[in-house]
């Protein structure tokens, strides 16, 4: 039998309850972090429904128990008192029993969004605080329910907001939907175009007097006429000469702003493209002239640094004001502040791509893109192509080089500046695709095995190893003090034999050096130079001394190669004189230099060994 309504109601409410009284315990202290555990409010821990309840009833139940909490708390509580942490941990609870369905996914942001409602500015920078400190936990499931509160709220929340007084908060609310929503994501893009129009900049009208006195110079400069009675462009002569002045350049400098804001209207309806034209070159022309001031460098150097840290905010907070000061008095500082003509060329530069889009060539490409609300029918002459060109790259060099003192910061400014421009084109190029999907699937497991041992068989050498497996170590052969990357076959101690006398005592050097090895390992390097040592006298020695091989027992005895030939004859007058006891000694050593002799001469001598 299902139960009631209102026992759902009920239960719903002594459930938060104990939630609560659990989180209190869990959570000490006042503030907004740390935030609870998630595992304490899981399964059964949380806001589990009871048996045999349809989940529609329960579920409303639920918002009903969240919302009874959260109104006695904050019309009772300030956002600054200690006791408002009550709202902290509700806003945890329903986020964990929101990701497991136990309540609405959205609930937590429906709270969120009325708590944003009815607070002061300053007490939504203590709400941005804890969604800040929660944004991967609030986002993390359920975001294709949660999208469209969190958008409304935010986008309330920024009408709200100041963009001159509040642009550190504004920026965090951007960052924070940036990191938040998806990067292909539409909700955010304007997909047709639209441009700001609400922005407008007023400023000072020009006096009467010199109002007047401009009609009068413009009066006499018309009367000029030529020999065929024509003006003779008398009227735009006038216009440049009046832009080159301060008074004249200001009523012109502001206008420009509408073409910055509203270029459709100002370009294609009104075609001021010829007035445009003459109040960027003249403006120009005047940054090039006046003293540069780098104002916000001054105010840094000048202040302190408590004056300049405010509520936590340092410095470079305060140095970003998008609306301007339009007083015509304040006008020629303006011109001389280095942010200000940096503000002032990077919207040209924007302009001026947007006219180059507008070629007959640019349009060209852009007409095979589905999003025809981004195609415009005006199309840029070739002359006013060539000029936007012109004037860009002046505007280019001019930030990279006209800058104060010559130093590198104009060129890294430059170059950021370039890379905005170009990383925007390709967004612009992706709304007129209609914002194709930008994550790709993943790759299937199969496909990258198949993709990894290709590269493997493709990385692997094919050539033939110094060593091939099962051949023997030819290594000792090598001298370990040779170098390797010389040329072997061109080094001088290859033409020379070595001496045999020199390679004997080196290996009676070898032994002795045996006898004193210390380790087991230097003792078989040295066995291994005696072996190498000793096989080349052997066969050096062959050539001459082949006789003597009998007396040589596994390398030993080599010292019979070095020692001294005894002549026979000088044996036999020896043993003459020792008396007749001596002619059958003297016979033997006769017979044995007659045989030695003629095992020499029946030997084959070896050919071509070194």
């Amino acid at each position: 039998m299902a139960v009631p309504e209102e026992s759902a109601v009920e239960y719903a409410n002594r459930r938060l309850r104990d939630l609560l009284e659990k989180a209190a315990r869990l959570k000490t202290t006042t503030d907004i972090d740390p935030p609870l555990p998630p595992a304490e409010f899981q399964g059964e821990l949380g806001l589990s429904p009871p048996p045999d309840t349809a989940r529609p009833y329960y579920l409303a139940a639920a918002e009903d128990a969240a919302r009874r909490v959260y109104q006695n708390r904050a019309a009772s509580t300030r956002i600054q008192d200690p006791d408002f942490v009550e709202i902290w941990n509700l806003f945890d609870i329903l986020s964990v029993c929101g990701d497991q369905e136990q309540c609405d996914p959205c609930l937590v942001w429906w709270l969120i969004e009325e708590l944003l409602e009815t607070q002061s500015i300053d007490g939504c920078r203590i709400i941005f605080d804890y969604l800040e400190s929660r944004r991967e936990r609030l986002v993390a499931n359920h975001f294709e329910k949660k999208n469209l509160v969190i958008l409304r709220a935010f986008n309330e929340l920024l009408r709200r907001l100041s963009r001159a007084e509040e642009a550190v908060f504004c920026g965090r609310v951007f960052v924070f939907l940036f990191q938040s929503f998806p990067l292909g994501a539409r909700s955010s893009v304007n997909l047709k175009g639209d441009f700001h129009k609400e922005n407008l900049t007023t400023f000072e009208a020009e006096s009467q007097t010199e109002a007047a006195k401009d009609d009068e110079g413009t009066e006499a400069m018309s009367g000029v006429e030529t020999a065929n009675g024509g003006e003779s462009g008398s009227k735009a002569d006038a216009a440049k000469s009046a832009l080159s002045t301060e008074s004249g350049l200001y009523p012109a400098f502001w206008t420009m702003q509408q073409a910055f804001s509203n270029p459709p209207e100002y370009f294609f309806k009104q075609n001021r493209m010829e007035e445009f034209r003459n109040t960027l070159e003249a403006t120009i022309a005047k940054f090039r002239e006046v003293p540069k001031v780098n104002q916000a460098a001054a105010d840094s150097r000048g202040a302190k640094r408590g004056d300049i840290e405010v509520d936590g905010q340092d410095e470079f907070a305060n140095t970003f004001n998008p609306k301007y000061l339009t007083s015509r008095e304040l006008f020629a500082l303006e011109l001389s502040d280095l942010a200000f003509q940096r503000h002032i060329l990077v919207q040209a530069l924007i302009l001026l791509d947007f006219l180059l889009s507008l070629t007959e060539k640019s349009k060209k490409k852009l007409s095979s893109f589905p999003n025809k609300s981004l195609h415009f029918d005006y199309t840029l002459p070739q002359s006013d192509a060539d000029w936007a060109q012109n004037i860009r790259k002046n505007i280019s060099q001019y930030l990279t080089d006209g800058q104060l003192g010559g130093d590198q910061e104009g060129k890294y400014y430059n170059r950021m500046v370039e890379t905005v421009l170009s990383r925007d084109k390709n967004w612009v190029r992706w709304k007129l695709e209609f914002c194709n999907q930008i994550r790709q699937p993943p790759v299937h497991s199969d496909d990258f095995n198949a993709a990894q041992n290709g590269a493997k068989r493709l990385s692997t050498s094919t050539k033939l190893k110094a060593q091939p497996m099962g051949a023997l170590d030819l290594g000792f052969l090598r001298e370990a003090n040779v170098n390797e990357n010389e040329d072997s076959q061109s080094h001088p101690h290859k033409s020379d034999l070595p001496d045999a006398y020199s390679l004997v005592r080196d290996v009676q050097n070898v032994d002795l050096d045996i006898d004193m090895a210390a380790t087991d390992e230097e003792k078989k390097d040295l066995e291994d130079q005696k072996m190498s040592k000793t096989w080349r006298a052997l066969r050096l020695m062959s050539k001459t001394k082949l006789g003597l091989f009998d007396k040589v027992d596994d390398g030993n005895n080599l010292e019979c190669f070095i020692q001294p030939k005894e002549d026979p004859m000088e044996v036999v007058e020896q043993a003459g004189d020792d008396g007749e006891g001596g002619h059958e000694e003297t016979q033997k050593l006769l017979d044995n230099a007659m045989e030695t002799d003629d095992k020499v001469s029946a030997a084959p001598t070896p050919s071509g060994e070194a």
